[in-house]
């Protein structure tokens, strides 16, 4: 081979490559305010065989969706988990994302720090204009580090008066929401603490659409996962098969597990809102079909060539170019076909990321 094809033949992107799970997307598509209410956001339906697509609004999601159809949804709720403290002095401010406890107590906990290069372990972080104190014990991969609290009392109560809500920091105003991120940055059926970013499909339904879906003959049904950094790290590997997700905390109760395969037995359709869903059952799904119950930590990571058995149809909103979401929504309809549904939106005026418009991928328009 001369060098002039050798170097043509590297610039085609292997079907492997990460670049192949990128796209342009206009800065003024990123959605800074949730829609409001928070069904009038837009909905592009997609057909999951053909890719024929359909615009319409999240409200309408029952006409799609029919009587015996089971639609899981993620109860994690986001906490206030981002806290603005000090390194003693006073003059370099550090930001602390607190993610999950170590340990059987309250005091020890797994955090990222921000700048982590300031704080080595030692470090003594001050919290809440010096009322409690975090110290640096332990520093892990991935700018993770181990935090021991001191003053801040059950550490719930303590985030409800002194924490933010972790905005991604593509809004804007993530440093200091705004009085209705509060509400807006959580689902509206949200009841288990414990995520650091909020499950997104899911802060498109009111109570209202919930209840006209149910007394349609829509089952509703709730799985948890504790959305962790894993879910918005950005990939850091080339080749999408070499991909690891971080593991998440899950579970799937007696009384889901059963009615998802009492579904399943019965033909009948399981449509998961969100990719955190889609993970909770997939991790979940026994060989035979069926969905077991567990509570535990899950760190399986979906690309392309996954094989779906849990899921039958998925609500998702857009996700970053190159983004382990993206690749997990790849899996579940073809690169092709959502890149095509992107470039549809984008054309179409739909709205971006956490606060933005949504997918409905896997019934026919």
């Amino acid at each position: 081979m001369s060098s002039e094809a050798a170097r043509l033949a590297s610039a085609v992107p292997h079907a492997d490559d990460l670049a192949r799970f990128d796209y342009a997307l206009p800065p003024d598509r990123i959605a800074q305010e949730p829609a409001e209410p928070r069904d009038a956001a837009r909905l592009l339906v997609v057909d999951r065989r053909s890719g024929a697509l359909e615009d319409a609004h999240a409200a309408d999601l029952g006409r799609y969706l029919r009587a015996g159809d089971c639609l899981v949804l993620n109860d994690t709720r986001v906490l206030p988990a981002r806290l603005l403290g000090r390194l003693p002095g006073g003059e370099r401010e550090v930001e602390v994302l607190l993610l999950h406890p170590v340990g059987p107590g309250d005091e020890d906990w797994a955090a990222l720090l921000r700048p982590a290069r300031r704080c080595p372990v030692g470090t003594t972080i001050v919290l809440a204009d010096g009322a409690a104190r975090a110290c640096v014990t332990a520093r892990e991969e991935l700018g993770r580090a181990c935090l021991r609290l001191d003053g801040t009392g059950p550490v719930q109560t303590f985030l409800e008066a002194h924490g933010l809500p972790p905005l991604p920091p593509y809004i804007r105003r993530y440093r200091k929401p705004g009085g209705e991120d509060w509400a807006r940055y959580q689902t509206v059926y949200a009841a288990r603490p414990g995520a650091v970013a909020a499950p997104t499909a899911g802060l498109h339904f009111t109570t209202g659409l919930l209840a006209k879906l149910r007394d349609a003959g829509v089952e509703l049904h709730r799985v948890t996962l504790h959305v962790g950094p894993g879910t918005f790290r950005p990939v850091r590997a080339q080749r999408v098969a070499e991909h690891r997700v971080e593991a998440e905390r899950f579970e799937v109760t007696e009384a889901t597990a059963g009615a998802l395969s009492h579904a399943r037995c019965e033909g009948r359709r399981v449509v998961a809102v969100g990719t955190t869903t889609v993970r909770a059952l997939e991790a979940a799904i026994r060989p035979d079909g069926s969905v077991a119950p567990g509570a535990g930590w899950t760190d399986l990571t979906i690309v392309p060539g996954h094989e779906f058995r849990a899921v039958d149809a998925l609500l998702t909103n857009f996700h970053l170019p190159r983004s382990s979401l993206l690749l997990l929504v790849s899996a579940f309809a073809g690169r092709e076909r959502v890149l095509g549904a992107y470039a549809h939106a984008i054309a179409a005026g739909y709205r971006f990321y956490s606060y933005g418009d949504a997918m409905l991928i896997g019934v026919r328009p």
